[in-house]
């Protein structure tokens, strides 16, 4: 090989494969704007953070004077912030209740879209309607009809329909990208072993799609748990925490509000790292 040759198949080389001297100028154009946009997402974040950590002089705003939790036990009192431990239990009993039907109603959903039949589209397409009307709208609706029906609005009957207006959707469409993933010849297989549909659902499908289940799962807890929007009209005379949350913007002037917001904050992480871990336990275990 010519010492030209050579020389060319290495600029293809380092094209193809370049290091840290010789990326091209887009990558870092691209690692700006991610560095720009986790800098607009979590800045403000760390300041709320930042500024729940006054003592009892603090303000609202910068600069932050002192250090303790003052603010994070003055949250339980209801004099001060509203019934944000009431609010807090809502959401998290509103929320698990959410996530076990959508979970099983996307599940369902699945199994059964997997079969072609007359109509499929039409109540795929119904299915997900819900999708894009406003929240707001949506909710104003549902609170109609259950006032119609005569039936009293509050957090667990109402704004529980509004809020699997919105989790169900998603859920489907999550459960129809994971059962496309699905090898139908393992179903086959335990067919032939002389497994019933039941058997065959319990010790064969859901195992396999129990880190999808885990995913329907997360998005049903965590869009039901800051939903605002529709619980606006829905949730009765018992605010949920995002609408006490809203509530204390509006009354509130303290850095109570920046300690709920941290508050909140560790929970959802809290279940996030949990359910993340779940799947991650999930796929190592069908690895081995």
């Amino acid at each position: 090989m010519s010492t030209e040759t050579a020389a060319a198949a290495a600029r293809r080389v380092r094209t193809l494969n370049p290091d840290d001297k010789g990326r091209p100028w887009t990558f870092w154009v691209l690692a700006g704007l991610f560095a720009l946009y986790v800098l607009a997402l979590y800045g403000p974040m760390l300041c709320i953070y930042v500024l729940s950590l006054q003592d009892i002089r603090g303000g609202l705003v910068f600069p932050m004077k002192g250090f303790s939790l003052h603010w994070f036990t003055e949250l339980f009192t209801q004099v001060r912030t509203g019934d944000v431990k009431g609010g807090f239990e809502r959401s998290i009993v509103l929320a698990v209740i959410v996530t076990v039907i959508t979970v099983v109603g996307s599940f369902l959903a699945g199994l059964g879209f997997r079969e072609r039949f007359r109509g499929d589209g039409v109540v795929f397409y119904l299915m997900i309607g819900s999708l894009v009307v406003p929240g707001l709208v949506l909710g104003i609706g549902i609170g109609l009809l259950f006032q119609y029906l005569g039936i009293e609005a509050a957090w667990y009957s109402s704004a529980l329909g509004a809020h699997l207006s919105w989790t169900l959707p998603f859920g489907v469409l999550v459960m129809f990208a994971v059962l496309s993933r699905f090898d139908h010849a393992w179903e086959q297989a335990a067919r032939d072993l002389g497994a019933s549909r039941w058997q065959i659902i319990r010790l064969v499908v859901v195992p396999i799609l129990a880190p999808g289940i885990v995913a329907v799962a997360l998005f049903g807890f965590t869009l039901s748990y800051d939903e605002f929007s529709r619980s606006l009209q829905t949730s009765g005379s018992l605010n949920t925490l995002p609408l006490e949350i809203w509530s204390m913007t509006l009354n509130v002037t303290s850095p109570s509000l920046y300690a709920l917001g941290t508050v909140t904050t560790i929970a959802s992480f809290l279940i996030i790292g949990s359910c993340l871990g779940v799947i991650a336990w999930l796929q190592r275990r069908r690895a081995r």
